[in-house]
């Protein structure tokens, strides 16, 4: 599926948490990039801090940086959160401000690199979880770049008003670079509003609603045992299907390759 990316306007709508259940019940290969520059999550949260010394995207812009090394590091960066099938994999993201300033310049070099992975030996499609937009050094080539773009949003009126602003910030970032039209799904996340009054609202179709779950995003943040027939996991699991189909309709119409590529180092 190349590149999916997850993104919000502010407050708390459950990026990180759609992004990681997202991750553990869909059926495909997967990679999780934290990509949020406030950072990343997962491991303090999901894993419970249990690896031993430092991983991930804040490593990889300094080895990049230091000497270009980002294809030789990444797979050694990753976390098996399903060892030892190496189908969910986790990008840690930074876990020091001094971190971010590393990778803001590399956020092209990132997503470029990103969007090789499906075509690998075995390929792997990327979740990119890029948090919320209204913060220094925003991932903006990760959206430029995703042939699916899920914006998060709350079912309230807070929440979508939030989100008609992030909306138009992005079409107008997407017809600056002349990315395609048709990447920009809504994800809505809780009760309130109905799906077709927050289309209607923002411009967008749902593609998908995640009901409030408190027990298993307890788990998904702060780490314990994920169960598959929660509600939370189960809604996830099933956004599997139509962000698929959005993603062949878009290959399709796009011309999009499909070849294979050299297989990955493990």
């Amino acid at each position: 599926m190349a590149i999916i990316a997850l993104v919000s306007a502010k407050g708390s709508p459950g990026v990180t948490t759609s992004a990681l259940a997202c991750t553990l019940s869909w059926h495909r290969r997967l990679v999780l990039a934290e990509c949020d520059p406030a950072g990343g999550s997962v491991l303090a949260g999901y894993l419970g801090g249990l690896l031993d010394g430092p991983r991930g995207l804040g490593e990889l812009a300094v080895g990049e940086l230091r000497d270009g090394s980002l294809e030789a590091m990444f797979w050694s960066q990753l976390v098996d959160l399903d060892a030892p099938k190496r189908e969910r994999l986790l990008l840690p993201g930074v876990v020091d401000p001094v971190q971010a300033g590393s990778v803001t310049p590399l956020w092209q070099r990132f997503a470029d690199f990103f969007g090789t992975l499906e075509k690998g030996t075995p390929g792997y499609d990327v979740l990119v979880d890029c948090g919320r937009l209204a913060v220094v050094g925003p991932p903006w080539p990760m959206l430029r770049t995703a042939a699916v773009v899920l914006v998060v949003t709350r079912a309230t009126l807070p929440g979508i008003s939030a989100t008609r602003s992030l909306v138009r910030a992005i079409g107008r970032d997407f017809t600056e670079h002349r990315v395609a039209p048709g990447s920009l799904r809504l994800l809505v996340v809780g009760d309130g509003h109905g799906n077709s009054e927050i289309s209607k609202a923002l411009g967008l179709p749902v593609i998908g609603r995640l009901p409030d779950d408190p027990r298993t995003a307890q788990v998904l943040g702060l780490g314990g045992n994920v169960r598959a027939g929660r509600p939370l996991m189960r809604a996830a699991g099933a956004l599997e299907v139509p962000v698929g189909t959005l993603l062949d309709r878009r290959r399709a119409r796009l011309g999009w390759p499909t070849g294979q590529g050299v297989p990955h180092a493990v």
